[in-house]
C-alpha cells in the first residue's frame, strides 16, 4: 500500500500551513548578508524569545547559486540549524534563502535544501549589491519580472507540494516603473507568500522608505510582508497604516535594538491601561546590564578566528550604539582593542 500523500493532500498541507503561519500578524527577523549570520540569529532569537515574543521565523543570509547544485556542506555551513530541525536554539524556525539567475539550478538547489530539512524556500530579489548584482542575482532581476516568473515556478514545481515558497523584492530596480510587472509575475509564479523592501535597488538603505508603494501589492492573494526602515515602534505602526499589511520583517533596527519586536505590538495595545500599558512596555525593554550577556555570548560564539569574532563583535556594538548610550562608551575604550578578553572586561566594567 502506497503511504506517499497524494498532490491535493501535500497541496492541502500547504494551504494550513500558510494559515497557521499568517493567522496573526507575523514578525520576522530578515536576512542581512554578512549580519544575521547563525551566531548572530541565535543571539537575537534567544532574546526575542526570553522577552515572550519569538520571531515567526527567520530567513536564512542568502546562498548563492552559480554552477551546480551545492554540497551539503555549503548549506549546514550557512544553515547550521538544519541539524536541528531548521531551528535556532530557542526554536525559531529557519527558512532557506537562495540568491540566482538560473530557473533549473536554482530549482534543483532548492529541492535538496528541503532534502537538507529547510521548512520553506525563500528566492532573494532584493539584494543591492554591486558584485551580486554584477553577476545578474538579487535586485537586478526586477528588471526582467519574466526571469522572476520562471525562477520561483521552477523552484514551485521542484520544492516538494506541502513546503511552502516566497520571494523577497524590492519596488524596483533603478526606479518603481516595473512594478505592475513585478506583480504579475509574482501573481503568476505560485508564490505562497511576498516580503517586500520598500526602497528600490538605487534608494539603497538611504531614508525614507515608501513603505506607501507596497499598497500596489496588496490585490494579490498571498500574505504580504513589509520591511524596511523600522526602527522603533512608531515606525511600525506608520508601515502597517501606509502599507495596509499587519505583517513586518525586521532589519537593522532589530540588531540596533534586539529588544524591537517586543515593543512593537505595544503601542497598538488599545484596551490597556495607562498603568498596564507601562508594565508591558517595561517586559518589552531590554536594558544594557541585561544585554551584556548576549554580547559575551557572542564574543564566546564560534568563529573561524577570534579576529573573525571581535570584528564581527565591532560591527554589531557600532549598530548598538544607535540603540544604547552606554554601548557608545564602550566602543570609545574599545574600537581599536583586539583582545576578545579585554573586550568583555570593558563590558563587564560599563555596568559596575
Amino acid at each position: 500500500m502506497n503511504n506517499t500523500p497524494s498532490l491535493s493532500q501535500a497541496l492541502q498541507e500547504r494551504q494550513h500551513t500558510i494559515q497557521r503561519l499568517f493567522a496573526n500578524p507575523v514578525r520576522l527577523l530578515a536576512p542581512m548578508e554578512g549580519l544575521t549570520d547563525p551566531l548572530m540569529r541565535q543571539i537575537l532569537t534567544q532574546i526575542a524569545s526570553d522577552l515572550g515574543r519569538p520571531y515567526d521565523w527567520s530567513v536564512s543570509e542568502f546562498i548563492r547559486v552559480t554552477q551546480h547544485v551545492l554540497p551539503a556542506h555549503v548549506f549546514y555551513k550557512y544553515v547550521p540549524e538544519l541539524h536541528h530541525d531548521a531551528k535556532t536554539a530557542s526554536g525559531t524556525p529557519i527558512h532557506i534563502q537562495l540568491l540566482g539567475s538560473e530557473a533549473q539550478l536554482m530549482a534543483e538547489n532548492a529541492a535538496y535544501a528541503c532534502e537538507l530539512g529547510a521548512p520553506a524556500i525563500d528566492i532573494n530579489f532584493g539584494c543591492p549589491a554591486k558584485t551580486v548584482n554584477s553577476h545578474r542575482g538579487g535586485s537586478v532581476l526586477l528588471d526582467e519580472p519574466e526571469v522572476m516568473y520562471e525562477i520561483i515556478s521552477a523552484v514551485r514545481q521542484a520544492v516538494p507540494a506541502h513546503l511552502p515558497v516566497s520571494a523577497k523584492i524590492r519596488l524596483g530596480y533603478t526606479d518603481t516603473s516595473r512594478m505592475d510587472d513585478i506583480k504579475a509575475a509574482i501573481a503568476a509564479s505560485g508564490a505562497d507568500w511576498l516580503t517586500i523592501h520598500a526602497r528600490t535597488k538605487t534608494q539603497g538603505y538611504k531614508p525614507p522608505a515608501y513603505w506607501d508603494k507596497i499598497q500596489n501589492f496588496n490585490t494579490l492573494d498571498i500574505p504580504v510582508i513589509a520591511n524596511g526602515e523600522i526602527w522603533n515602534s512608531e515606525h511600525a505602526q506608520n508601515c502597517m497604516a501606509q502599507s495596509g499589511t499587519t505583517h513586518l520583517m525586521l532589519g537593522r533596527g532589530a540588531v540596533t535594538r534586539p529588544d524591537l519586536i517586543a515593543q512593537l505590538d505595544t503601542d497598538s495595545s488599545q484596551n490597556h491601561s495607562s498603568q498596564n500599558h507601562r508594565n508591558l512596555e517595561n517586559t518589552a525593554t531590554l536594558l544594557w546590564q541585561d544585554l551584556i550577556t548576549h554580547q559575551i555570548k557572542f564574543l564566546e560564539g564560534a568563529a573561524k578566528s577570534d579576529v573573525v569574532l571581535v570584528g564581527r563583535y565591532k560591527q554589531w556594538l557600532a549598530m548598538l550604539t544607535k540603540g544604547y548610550s552606554e554601548a557608545k562608551t564602550v566602543w570609545d575604550d574599545i574600537k581599536r582593542e583586539k583582545n576578545k578578553a579585554v573586550i568583555i572586561k570593558a563590558l563587564q566594567a560599563s555596568v559596575a
